[in-house]
């Protein structure tokens, strides 16, 4: 009984070692940014299952329909919006809760927000042709950087779109 503890005990120990070797060789960035990411998405995902889509929406940006809207951005706002990504699929890999491509999404929306950086967050939906069921996917892209989720755009139909830029011809308020 003491060896099964013992092995059980040094494979924990194991594999705690191994995930802080992995996490100190990550960016700084993306360490300094863990700690409030992951909370973001904790946050992203109780916000997810107590409102309803509706009461979400406006706080995702402008919508703009189907359109498949992806703002151009500076050499350093790319830099930094790849940074962000990285940042974020990181923190979604160590939370003990869901955190897929609609948590994701959102805490994408929110850094990419508080940095400035414009962005177009899409829904899209596919069926998987085996089983005949549909499959919903969130993701983030700007720019030439899929920031969560992919480029979403091989495989899922786009069913909704919000950008933090205004559609052609409007003006924000």
């Amino acid at each position: 009984m003491a060896t099964y503890f013992q092995t059980l005990q040094t494979g924990f120990l194991k594999k705690i070692r191994r995930k802080a070797i992995s996490f100190l060789r990550q960016p700084g960035f993306a360490k300094r940014w863990f700690p409030l990411l992951w909370v973001l998405l904790g946050l992203s995902r109780v916000a997810i299952l107590l409102f309803s889509f509706r009461r979400l929406a406006p706080y995702l940006g402008q919508p703009m329909g189907i359109a498949a809207y992806i703002p151009l951005l500076t050499p350093k706002q790319e830099a930094k919006a790849a940074q962000i990504g990285q940042a974020i699929r990181l923190a979604a890999r160590y939370t003990p809760w869901v955190s897929n491509c609609f948590p994701q999404a959102v805490t994408a929306r929110l850094v990419l927000g508080l940095y400035g950086i414009p962005y177009s967050l899409y829904f899209g939906v596919m069926r998987e042709p085996e089983t005949r069921e549909y499959k919903a996917h969130a993701w983030v892209a700007t720019g030439r950087v899929a920031i969560t989720g992919g480029y979403g755009f091989n495989l899922f139909t786009v069913v909704g779109c919000y950008s933090s830029l205004p559609p052609q011809g409007q003006t924000r308020r």
